[in-house]
C-alpha cells in the first residue's frame, strides 16, 4: 500500500510509571506497557498497544512491498540492549493496489526487552514507528520515556501483557505446521498440515533479511494443501540466521515457526 500522505507525530511521555501515556493520532493511539522489573535472566516483558479507530488498519511484521512494518528503537535507553517485537496472527487485506498482511482491529504486540544488568536501574527511551491506514497510509511516530521501577505492580498493566502473550500463535507442531517442498529461485513451495478442514487456512511468511515475497497461492494436490509463494527478491547469499518466520492460520487458530532460507 503506497503512502499517499506523510503525517509524523512525535510525543515524549514523562518517565513517571512503568508504562507510558497514550500517544494520539488521526487513526488511533499507541502506548508502551511493561511489567516493571526484569526477571533474573534480564528479560523485561512489555507490549506495544495499538488502539485503532474504526476503519483503520496496521501492518504485520512483513508489510508487503510498500508498507511500514512496526519498528521500535531503544538505542537511547539506559541498561537496555535489545527490544524484540512479537506478532499475533495477521489477516489478509486487499486495498485494490496490493495484498498485504495486517490487522483491522486494536492489537497488542508483545515486546521482549533485554536488560544488560538486571540489578541496575533501567530507563527505556523508545522511538516507535508504525504504519496506520484508512484510504491512505500514514506513518505514525512516537517517542516514549519509561522508568520501569515506578508503578511496577500495576495489575491493569499486568493484565494487558498477559492477554497479549496469550494471543500469540502457538509453536508449530507435526499436526499443525509447514513442510518445505522443492521450489526454485523464483518460487517457495510449502505443504500445510492443519487440524480439520483446511478450507480457511492461510500462510504468511515474513520477507526479511533481503527476501521479498508475493502473495501465497493456495492449491490442493493429492489431498495436500499447498502454498506457492513468489520470490520477488532475494539476497545474493543465504543469511546466517535461523530462517524465515511464518504464521499458519486455520479456523481461528494459528501457529508460528521458522522455515529454512529458500
Amino acid at each position: 500500500m503506497a503512502s499517499a500522505a506523510l503525517a509524523l507525530g512525535a510525543a515524549a511521555a514523562s518517565a513517571e510509571a512503568s508504562s507510558s501515556e497514550w500517544h494520539d493520532s488521526e487513526g488511533g493511539k499507541v502506548r508502551i506497557v511493561t511489567t516493571g522489573k526484569p526477571d533474573a535472566q534480564g528479560k523485561l516483558q512489555g507490549v506495544l498497544e495499538i488502539a485503532l479507530r474504526p476503519g483503520w488498519k496496521t501492518y504485520w511484521r512483513d508489510p508487503g512491498d510498500s508498507g511500514v512494518p512496526p519498528h521500535i528503537d531503544v538505542a537511547r535507553s539506559s541498561n537496555v540492549t535489545t527490544a524484540v517485537l512479537a506478532y499475533p496472527a495477521p489477516q489478509r487485506h486487499d486495498d485494490g493496489y496490493s495484498k498485504w498482511a495486517g490487522y483491522d482491529h486494536p492489537v497488542a504486540l508483545p515486546i521482549a526487552f533485554t536488560i544488560g544488568s538486571p540489578d541496575e536501574p533501567v530507563r527505556i527511551e523508545a522511538d516507535v514507528l508504525i504504519g496506520i491506514c484508512e484510504t491512505i497510509c500514514i506513518p505514525l511516530q512516537a517517542r516514549f520515556s519509561i522508568d520501569p521501577d515506578i508503578g511496577s505492580d500495576d495489575r491493569a498493566d499486568a493484565a494487558v501483557i498477559m492477554a497479549a502473550l496469550a494471543g500469540l500463535p502457538g509453536a508449530a507442531r507435526p499436526e499443525f505446521g509447514i513442510t518445505p517442498l522443492p521450489g526454485d529461485e523464483e518460487t517457495m513451495i510449502v505443504a500445510a498440515t492443519v487440524p480439520g478442514n483446511a478450507a480457511s487456512s492461510d500462510f504468511f511468511v515474513a520477507g526479511e533479511q533481503g527476501y521479498m515475497f508475493g502473495t501465497p497461492v493456495k492449491s490442493t494436490e493429492a489431498g495436500k494443501t499447498i502454498f506457492t509463494v513468489p520470490i520477488l527478491d532475494r539476497p545474493s547469499e543465504a543469511p546466517s540466521g535461523d530462517g524465515l518466520f511464518y504464521t499458519l492460520t486455520n479456523a481461528g487458530e494459528a501457529v508460528s515457526g521458522v522455515l529454512p532460507y529458500p
